[in-house]
């Protein structure tokens, strides 16, 4: 009887020991990737908002600015990522395509183009904002930077032959250089007296919250596919 306890705790204890180190090997195995996983997707996507006054947030306190709303609705949804404010009050197609190289921040990995707004407003000819435009998404492609595209349509007061060369500038530089395109940046705030300030142009800060919300989701498919594509490049 006691032979016979004592073959089963042997027994009992070999099949420990055995468990023990098998666990152990699992565990050292699985190590490596639970310290990596967690850092990789902790690491913000590096993005800058090139743009006007529209996204400079003119009339606006710093934190009611469209980067800054865009940067906290996206981090609501757990989506981490570094956002530069890039926009200048004032600016043309053509002034951010001259002051692109420094207003862009070293290690960006994507930019949002919102510009030509004032170009309109100024009646500037179209061609010259399709140049301007075209400029600044070929030079930031040769970078390796993604670019998404933010449209926005000439005063209806300007004529018929201004507003037919001013609006297809968007739609068709973003086929030409297979960008995201979001076809109207002031989507919902337009012509609403309560989203917009007293010039009747610029946004509120409700009224950029209904920008953000409205083009969020063009944003959030513009940046799965760069993450995706980022992964790629590291696998």
């Amino acid at each position: 009887m006691v032979e016979r306890f004592r073959e089963r705790f042997l027994v009992a204890r070999f099949l420990a020991i055995v468990m023990t180190a098998v666990l152990g090997a699992l565990m050292a195995m699985m190590s490596p990737l639970s310290a990596q996983t967690p850092s990789a997707a902790a690491k913000p996507i590096k993005l800058a908002v090139l743009g006007d006054s529209l996204t400079a947030g003119y009339g606006l306190p710093a934190n009611a600015a469209f980067p800054v709303r865009l940067q906290k609705s996206l981090k609501d949804k757990g989506i981490e990522v570094d956002i530069t404010n890039a926009g200048v009050s004032g600016d043309t197609s053509s002034g951010g395509r001259d002051r692109l190289d420094w207003s862009i921040p070293e290690g960006t990995q994507a930019v949002i183009v919102e510009l030509g707004a004032n170009d309109a407003l100024r009646g500037i000819d179209p061609a010259v904002t399709r140049e301007a435009l075209s400029d600044i998404i070929k030079r930031l492609q040769a970078k390796g930077i993604a670019v998404m595209l933010c449209g926005m349509y000439a005063p209806r007061n300007f004529g018929p032959d201004y507003v037919a060369k001013f609006d297809p500038i968007y739609p068709e530089l973003a086929k030409t250089y297979g960008v995201p395109l979001y076809p109207f940046f002031l989507d919902g705030v337009t012509g609403e007296a309560k989203l917009t300030q007293a010039d009747g142009l610029h946004p509120t800060a409700e009224g950029v919250d209904v920008v953000v919300q409205r083009i969020l989701p063009t944003v959030q498919a513009f940046l799965d596919q760069l993450g995706s594509k980022l992964s790629e490049q590291k696998g």
